[in-house]
């Protein structure tokens, strides 16, 4: 019976794996990692012997749902903080938020027809350029709005927003370490 807890713990560590690509590209794999572990822990019951009736231990579970909060926290902020650094107004700062937001979901759409690289590098490129023109139209819709000074901030935004998702990353990565350890210690 040994030999299920092994393999369910290599398949937990793998997709995990996979998770942390979805985090690259602006997707939530951090959340996704959490609830294939919830999914684990729920199958316990029917593979598990009664002595070890679990995988994850429950802290473990809120540790890692802190953790993945703050990374979410940590990412949403930093393209607007790159761009109040760059100079931006609000209106730069929310435009890269939305831009940010909507290049994910167009630019996988658009490359889509490459299958699973061309969604994930849209995704990945639509992040950045989408929180780049975001912040640039947010920049240009205000009363002195120039492309010239609009530039430098969309590009603050946009070093931000890698920042954020190199943040989450790290945070996403821990998670996912924690997570495979505490899946092949039981």
């Amino acid at each position: 019976m040994d030999w299920i807890l092994y393999i369910v713990a290599t398949l937990f560590f793998l997709i995990g794996a996979g998770c942390l690509l979805l985090v690259v590209i602006g997707l939530p794999g951090g959340w996704i990692m959490l609830g294939v572990a919830g999914l684990i822990e729920w199958a316990d019951q029917y593979y598990l012997p009664e002595e070890s009736s679990q995988t994850f231990d429950w802290w473990v579970f809120i540790a890692c749902g802190v953790l993945l909060a703050i990374g979410e926290l940590v990412e949403f902020l930093a393209s607007a903080a790159g761009a109040k650094k760059g100079g931006a107004s609000r209106r730069g700062m929310v435009g890269a938020l939305i831009g940010g937001f909507v290049g994910v979901f167009l630019f996988a759409g658009l490359l889509s027809v490459v299958p699973l690289v061309g969604t994930i590098l849209g995704a990945f490129l639509g992040a950045l350029l989408g929180t780049f023109l975001g912040a640039l139209i947010g920049e240009m819709s205000g009363e002195e709005g120039t492309v010239k000074g609009s530039v430098k901030p969309a590009l603050g935004a946009t070093a931000g927003r890698v920042l954020g998702t190199a943040s989450k990353l790290g945070i996403a990565i821990s998670v996912w370490f924690v997570l495979s350890f505490s899946a092949f210690l039981n």
